[in-house]
């Protein structure tokens, strides 16, 4: 005997659109915090604090309709207004939630993350390092896709006389700290040399460091800077390739690459960017 299968009971209407709608809220997210949001990222892109008429401004929208949000932000605490002025800046539970976002990030995680993509986009071999206490220590390296690999050790340290990473790390540490890491190398009175001078204030200037040939002959590298939310050197990232292969001009799509992944991982740490030269 052949049984028909019982038709099945269609999902009460009500269901459907609770469904329905938990799906669109999920897509479509509430329009009013985005647009509230947006006086949130002004203070935040301008970094002071603004009048009405100049915050609504920089977040696209009149006064007035402006105005009721900066209220209901200001009974949160994420936007206070100063007495006197009147002008608007972000409340004490703004800067709450940035101090717990910089204790819950961290910057080694972030950068090891981010080598392997950038080696394949950069086609070198690219590398971490972080302050040791007396030199830069590499703490990781990702081979590129190309057939020549250069060869770096964890654990190791970069010169700070004659690597990409060292000269970072030699432009942006303390005078006195990068003095006595420099004597050690047996570089005493590196700082004074014009040439080495000159060099850490290009890179200060510029953002990157560049060697070629230096350190090994047919090797050359770039060095990037990585910043935490305080403005601190948090590690250096660098390129490491064949001279041959290696585009070390400040202009190059390599140099441009290796900046632009320093930065996104600067503004991950609560950096602000930096603008391009």
């Amino acid at each position: 005997m052949v049984r028909t299968p019982a038709p099945q009971k269609p999902p009460a209407a009500s269901d459907t659109a609770s469904h329905d709608e938990g799906e669109t809220r999920t897509s479509r997210g509430i329009q009013s915090v985005e647009v509230g949001g947006q006086l949130l990222k002004a203070l935040a892109h301008t970094g002071r604090r603004m009048a009405l008429k100049d915050l609504a401004r920089e977040a696209e929208m009149t006064p007035a309709k402006a105005h009721p949000y900066l209220v209901s932000f200001g009974k949160l605490g994420l936007i206070e207004q100063d007495p006197a002025s009147g002008h608007y800046g972000l409340g004490p539970l703004a800067m709450q939630l940035g101090l717990i976002s910089l204790q819950q990030v961290d910057p080694v995680r972030l950068a090891i993350a981010a080598l392997p993509g950038l080696a394949h986009k950069l086609g070198c071999t690219v590398s971490a390092a972080v302050w040791g206490g007396q030199s830069p220590i590499i703490i990781r390296v990702e081979e590129g896709p190309t057939p020549v690999h250069i060869s770096m050790r964890h654990g190791s340290a970069a010169s700070m006389r004659h690597t990409a990473t060292g000269k970072v790390f030699a432009a942006l540490r303390p005078a006195e700290e990068v003095a006595l890491a420099l004597a050690r190398e047996g570089h005493a009175g590196a700082l004074d040399e014009p040439g080495f001078a000159a060099e850490l204030q290009a890179v200060r200037q510029s953002g990157i460091s560049r060697v070629q040939d230096e350190l090994h002959l047919g090797i050359s590298g770039l060095a990037a800077p990585v910043f935490d939310g305080f403005g601190r050197l948090a590690l250096v990232i660098a390129a490491i390739g064949p001279t041959a292969s290696m585009q070390i001009g400040p202009a190059s799509a390599q140099a441009l690459a290796l900046r632009q992944a320093t930065q996104e991982i600067s503004e991950r740490l609560g950096a602000r960017r930096l603008e391009s030269d």
